[in-house]
């Protein structure tokens, strides 16, 4: 018998298939590496019996790989188990073209000499040295600033790659180049190159190491070699739908003719070649596409009829669902939303427009709170916790004029569907305010970054998320023909208007995975909103956490 099952470790309790490799490549060929997703145990055959007894004898109860480096325990089997490999080998995603040795030795050597990483200062990235031409790509956002071209063009020493290139690109010329530097260790996370900055294709040439280049979509998942001096061209659905990355390690594990080939990585350099895309993308992955709200003509949300449907079905019954779990996430309050209700003098009158489980209602004594919802199932959450509330729309707020000293209304209009909704709700919070009274309003921002930091949104731990992305579509189909691109929780937004997934726990009874329509604000959206109303002056705005945030005042006439 070849086969061996270590009983004790696998991928549930912290083993991978790297250092099982590297631990037991000594022993000889490996012919098969089986990891079951979820489980404390795995399988590995080696090519020979003796191979295998050699492993075991050596390895039993004296390899320290298992969890808390504790050692490893081996025994034979007869047969592999009927487990699917989610990976897939010798397979490429749908436009996915590798040319080897589309450079010869020569051309090699003069591109990797060409960026000169040994004398640069500038572009030492946490992962990998990086050297741009014609544009800086900015990695944050994957997008470059097409109003700012760098003085260095793409090196006329590239210029005999073109009229190699097969006859359907025959018309690529780039004008953005990134040269990465990878040491041994160094990877890239997966991501899409944003549709609206480049055309189809973008093209990498690998010199130096071969590489594994990991793409997935959904559950799919192809690792592909690349080979030192091959170019890679990703054009169609591999552009624009599959996400490509480098998994930072030291070697790969090779799958080919039914053997595990262990390849050491050396020093990698890439040349990646793009052309920006003047216009919008007019592609068909339209929940990758962050052209695509912008450019389609199936619907308008600035029709109020469709608008205010939109809402009941994707924000008003999703709540009512949803509202007890909801009320269950929602314990912590923000600390500048606290510091705004801890500043008001004693008895003023603060209302909290949208107040959800009324996280934010009885935190400063001094005052007195009262606060509404148009949720009905959310306003029983509060009054179980005795607070002061009561059913309302923040569109027509039940309060007279001016009888508020303060308003909060945090994370509520950006789930109203246009523009005239979402600034007549702004008009309708300073219709209840006092001449001189003042209120803060939270957003949720289209941008999850700050001076490069991840939001708390995006840094979240993926095993909270509230739902699974493979279980969804790529659009979901409304009212009066609107569709919406739904997000991939946990990561950038690429749409202003979208749909975000909230799945229920499974105990609970209402069962299955609600969508939360939302508008993602652009930078300065919301204090331009403030701005164009009459009686308001903005006095402060900030943001937090991923989101934008405004105070403003009502002015005294």
């Amino acid at each position: 018998m070849k086969i061996l099952i270590i009983c004790n470790a696998g991928l549930v309790n912290g083993l991978s298939e790297e250092v099982l490799v590297d631990s037991l490549k000594e022993y000889g060929e490996l012919s098969n590496i089986l990891l079951p997703p979820g489980k404390s145990y795995c399988f590995v055959s080696f090519t020979t019996v003796e191979n295998s007894k050699s492993c075991c004898d050596s390895c039993n109860g004296l390899l320290n790989i298992a969890q808390d480096n504790k050692p490893i325990y081996l025994c034979f089997i007869e047969t592999l188990p009927n487990v699917v490999d989610e990976i897939v080998w010798d397979t490429l995603p749908p436009g996915l073209i590798i040319l080897e040795n589309f450079i010869n030795d020569d051309e090699e050597k003069l591109l990797l000499e060409l960026p000169n990483f040994r004398s640069l200062e500038s572009g030492n990235m946490k992962n990998r040295q990086v050297k741009h031409y014609g544009f800086e790509f900015k990695y944050n956002i994957n997008n470059v600033d097409k109003n700012d071209p760098l003085p260095d063009e793409i090196p006329n020493a590239c210029d005999f790659l073109w009229p190699r290139l097969p006859d359907k690109f025959g018309n690529f010329i780039p004008d953005q180049c990134t040269v990465n530097q990878y040491l041994p260790g160094q990877g890239i996370p997966s991501h899409v190159d944003t549709h609206s900055a480049f055309e189809d294709p973008i093209m990498s040439l690998s010199l130096g190491s071969s590489v594994v280049m990991d793409f997935k979509n959904g559950n799919k998942h192809y690792c592909i070699l690349l080979p030192g001096k091959s170019l890679l061209i990703m054009s169609g659905e591999s552009r624009y739908l599959w996400t490509h990355g480098i998994t930072p390690r030291k070697f790969d594990i090779v799958k080919k003719d039914d053997r595990c080939n262990l390849s050491v990585r050396g020093l990698r350099i890439s040349y990646t070649f793009r052309r920006l895309r003047h216009g919008e993308c007019m592609c068909d992955f339209i929940n990758k596409c962050d052209s695509w709200s912008q450019k389609t003509e199936q619907f308008s949300l600035d029709d109020n009829e469709i608008a205010l449907k939109l809402e009941e079905i994707h924000v008003h019954q999703v709540y009512e669902n949803i509202a007890d779990h909801f009320s269950d996430t929602r314990h912590k309050p923000w600390p500048n939303i606290v510091e705004f209700i801890e500043s008001l003098e004693d008895g003023s009158i603060l209302v909290d427009v949208g107040c959800g489980n009324g996280k934010y209602l009885g935190l400063n004594k001094s005052i007195f709170n009262v606060g509404c919802d148009r949720s009905s199932g959310l306003i029983n959450v509060c009054k179980d916790r005795g607070f002061q509330c009561f059913t309302s729309d923040c569109l027509s707020i039940t309060l007279r004029d001016g009888s508020a000293d303060a308003c909060i209304c945090i994370a509520v209009i950006h789930h109203l569907a246009n523009s005239e909704r979402r600034l007549n709700a702004i008009k309708e919070i300073v219709r209840i305010l006092r001449p001189g009274g003042r209120a803060l309003i939270y957003v949720w921002a289209k941008d999850q970054f700050s001076n490069n930091e991840k939001s708390n949104y995006i840094k979240e731990d993926k095993r909270l998320d509230q739902v699974a992305d493979a279980d969804l579509t790529e659009v979901v189909p409304s009212v009066d023909g609107v569709q919406l691109p739904i997000h991939i929780n946990r990561t950038q937004f690429k749409h202003k208007d979208l749909l975000v997934p909230w799945k229920l726990k499974r105990c609970s009874e209402n069962k299955g995975t609600f969508l939360r329509y939302y508008h993602v604000y652009e930078k300065h959206e919301l204090e331009n909103d403030c701005g164009n109303i009459p009686s308001v002056k903005i006095t402060s705005s900030y943001y937090d956490q991923g989101n934008w945030c405004v105070i403003i005042e009502k002015i005294k006439k």
